[in-house]
């Protein structure tokens, strides 16, 4: 290839022509080049190349102007910067092209038009510097692109504009920065043939999780119209997560689905001085997801193919951020960017952080929440700034520790963000250009919160947490905390198998990278509070009720679902899911629902539902719920939805787990109602565990066993039905204790049951991790595997291996004698 060419067809550029066309171009030849012949549609199009860059620089003697004003920028005030940026761009702008580079570029336009059959097509002009996404930097968005320019003067403009976006003032602080010297990057131009997504839906993907990095996943950001309101953080997207290693013809691995906030769409403009416009979505559109199954999983399948190719090409992972659009005149789908991943993919270390919140009425501190960008905390007084330009103009100071809140950011933004302990915005999702721009920086950001600029007040003292899950939480004042850094690399090998006890599907991405051998109790009452948020039956039943207010917030909650009961069973399966795909394929066990009376009673809804109980603990609660005729339409939805995550979308390492079950007559009525509702013990390798919580468990373990395939150890009620004491009563709390003789010897009692049957035996209450004493306990007595929160991991598994080697002792001495 000639480097001293000026246009250069995008067919003929590769991954090999960096230097010459820029990262972004580079990766679109590429795809043109090898990824199309399989499937993958890439829209044509021409590069304007970096020798023409820098014969336009040349030939008007730019260079030594812009170095000049680059040297005058006071890089700690935001003003000088963008001063100097702006003098930077107008001098660009207003230089004339050479005219060979002119005719060249218009020559390929038209050519371009007439491969396509449309006389002055429209194209998108992108910019691609041969800086960005390199391993050490994304550049994500420090240049710009034009969408919809149609003609050879408006193509002109937008290639000069693209020049000058080289130097805008977040580029220019961005190499400050990272130390890139501003004249050793050249820019390139790709004119590209628009895909109408004004007329459908477009979006972004990533190969990974976006915040913990986790590598089974695709996350698919997408809205309707051209896919800038997404990139620039406009609204807030709908979002899908797919599993990539059940990414076959058999499953359909979709495990999330978030309605977004799309109450705007991008389109095409009315008239030549206006490519593109805003305009608001209809509100029947707004209540629906933007693309459907089938094309979520089309998108999935070619981010998966695309990451397969790039990480061959390197010989190494290669995680993608890929941006997508679905032509509205052909239905067809289009890949029309693809770079490399560049926060987790570079991360090589075994450096595990855990942030602990120690303040107990946190809840009643909660400002505002929206969707968590990074995994850290921040602390710092609220600084509302409404327009960049205006705060500037009006003097104000933005104060290095501040909390950024503002209605959405984009990378103009960046010699800001850098300043802040947080960012908060009431618009974007987390694959926008801002959110990339902050991890990267490691600035903890919430984005899409709706309406933390009329919530929160200039001056006020806030916490923003990232290290809840993919929710991002704003609490009122200071709120404490402590941090934990561990390294992997330091724990011990241990025989015993540790499990964990995860609560919130949003933290199972992250704990699933500590090391473990799957989950031994995962709680559906978390995700029935949480992803629910109403009382089953309530939902099933609400417009009998005669509640105009539940029947109004139920019908917003289940906007983007067939009816009630689909909204059930899929927000369920996809919290499920979620924890089970972290995990894959290592068990996941399953609890069915084991709320209580007074609990169900308090979700919206439940009071026309639940009875009221002397003693809820000891009441209508776990198994004696799933087959009376009150509630056993509830629980269909729970197997119905168990059925869906193990069948429909291949997590067959799913093991359902049934609680506070009394009697053996009682867990045979339990599971012919699941087998009724289509969970059948053995079938597609179904496993059935007991939830051994009640002294009759352990005192008919042996007929127990006979209908299960494994016991979990429940020790917080066993403790309370061993001992006879409440354990919610402050007045008896002193005698709760898993250590009591007469709790551990029903747990050997169990064990030794469970060993002579053939079943597992494990145990998932809160004393293995409280108590590193009581996990020793457990490993003389062989017990098959421990599970414990996953702050208590380092701590257990040093005294699992503790205990461990001192059994070995013993074993080796007697061998001796």
């Amino acid at each position: 290839m000639n480097t001293k060419s000026f246009i250069v067809p995008l067919s003929q550029v590769g991954i090999n022509n960096i230097d010459f066309v820029g990262g972004k171009n580079a990766s679109l030849g590429e795809m043109l080049q090898h990824l199309s012949p399989l499937g993958i549609n890439i829209p044509d199009g021409f590069v304007i190349t970096v020798h023409a860059y820098k014969t336009f620089l040349q030939s008007n003697n730019l260079e030594p102007a812009i170095k000049e004003i680059i040297n005058t920028i006071d890089f700690e005030n935001i003003e000088s910067l963008r001063k100097c940026g702006k003098k930077i761009r107008q001098l660009i702008r207003n230089t004339k092209f050479p005219k060979e580079i002119v005719e060249l570029i218009i020559d390929a336009y038209h050519l371009l038009s007439e491969q396509y059959k449309i006389p002055d097509t429209d194209v998108a002009v992108r910019s691609s510097a041969t800086a960005e996404d390199l391993p050490d930097a994304s550049f994500a968005g420090q240049q710009e692109t034009y969408l919809n320019v149609r003609g050879p003067g408006a193509l002109i403009d937008a290639v000069r504009n693209c020049f000058a976006s080289l130097f805008t003032d977040r580029a220019i602080s961005y190499r400050e920065n990272f130390g890139y010297p501003h004249f050793e990057l050249g820019l390139s131009v790709c004119v590209q043939k628009m895909v109408r997504s004004d007329l459908a839906c477009s979006g972004v993907a990533f190969s990974l999780d976006t915040e913990s990095g986790f590598k089974d996943v695709v996350v698919i950001n997408g809205t309707y119209g051209l896919g800038e309101m997404v990139v620039q953080g406009t609204i807030s997207p709908d979002e899908f997560i797919v599993f990539k290693p059940k990414l076959t013809d058999s499953f359909l691995p979709i495990i999330e689905k978030k309605l977004g906030n799309k109450d705007k769409m991008m389109i095409y403009g009315d008239n030549p001085d206006e490519r593109v416009s805003v305009i608001p979505t209809e509100k029947i559109m707004q209540s629906r997801f933007c693309i459907d199954e089938e094309r979520v999983l089309q998108i999935a399948r070619w981010v998966t193919i695309i990451e397969e190719y790039y990480s061959t090409l390197k010989g190494h992972w290669c995680p993608m951020d890929v941006e997508w659009a679905i032509d509205g005149k052909t239905n067809q789908l289009f890949i029309v960017q693809a770079r490399p991943e560049t926060i987790h993919s570079r991360k090589r270390d075994n450096i595990f952080t855990e942030y602990h919140i120690h303040d107990e009425n946190k809840a009643d501190k909660l400002l505002v929440k929206g969707i968590a960008v990074g995994d850290k905390m921040g602390v710092g007084k609220v600084n509302i700034l409404y327009s960049l330009d205006k705060r500037v103009a009006e003097g104000s100071e933005f104060m290095p520790g501040d909390v950024l809140v503002t209605d959405m950011t984009d990378p103009d933004w960046e010699p800001i963000m850098k300043k802040a302990s947080a960012i908060i915005t009431n618009k974007g999702g987390r694959t926008c250009h801002a959110a990339i721009i902050a991890r990267e920086m490691g600035v903890p950001a919430i984005v899409g919160c709706g309406n933390a600029t009329d919530i929160l007040k200039d001056g006020q003292m806030v916490t923003a947490s990232c290290t809840e899950g993919d929710v991002g939480y704003i609490y009122d004042g200071v709120i404490e905390f402590t941090k934990s850094t561990f390294d992997l690399a330091d724990l011990p090998e241990i025989a015993t198998s540790i499990m964990f006890n995860v609560g919130s599907p949003n933290m199972a991405f992250q704990f699933s990278q500590l090391p473990n051998k799957g989950v031994g109790l995962a709680r559906e009452e978390f995700i029935i509070n949480n992803y629910i948020q109403v009382h089953p039956l309530a939902l099933l039943r609400h417009r009998q009720l005669n509640d105009p207010a539940l029947t109004a917030r139920i019908n917003q909650v289940i906007a983007g679902f067939e009816n009630e009961e689909d909204y059930f069973i899929k927000k369920l399966s996809y919290g499920v899911a979620k924890i089970a795909a972290a995990f894959y394929p290592e068990k996941v066990i399953v609890r069915f629902s084991d709320f209580k009376s007074n609990e169900y009673f308090n979700m919206p809804g439940g009071k026309y539902f639940e009875p009221s109980e002397e003693n809820p603990m000891l009441g209508w609660r776990g198994a004696s719920r799933y087959y009376s005729p009150q509630y056993k339409e509830a629980f269909g939805l729970e197997c119905k939805a168990i059925q869906e995550v193990r069948e429909k979308m291949g997590l067959s390492n799913v093991v359902m787990m049934i609680p506070f079950c009394r009697t053996v007559e009682e867990l045979l009525r339990v599971q012919a109602v699941m087998a009724e509702y289509g969970l059948e013990r053995g079938k597609n390798g179904l496993e059935i565990y007991l939830m051994a919580e009640l002294p009759s468990n352990i005192m008919m373990a042996d007929e127990f066993a006979q209908h299960i395939d494994g016991f979990s150890i429940g020790s917080n009620d066993l403790t309370q039905l061993t001992l006879g004491l409440d354990r919610d009563s402050a007045l008896v709390s002193h005698l709760f204790d898993e250590r009591n003789p007469a709790v551990k010897r029903m747990i050997s009692s169990l064990i030794k049951s469970a060993k002579a049957a053939n079943v597992k035996v494990g145990i998932c209450g809160q004393g293995p991790s409280d108590y590193p004493d009581f996990a020793q306990f457990l490993v003389e007595q062989k017990i098959d595997s421990i599970s414990v929160t996953p702050d208590s991991l380092v701590k257990t598994v040093h005294a699992i291996r503790k205990i461990e080697q001192q059994m070995a002792k013993e074993k080796s001495a007697l061998l001796y004698e």
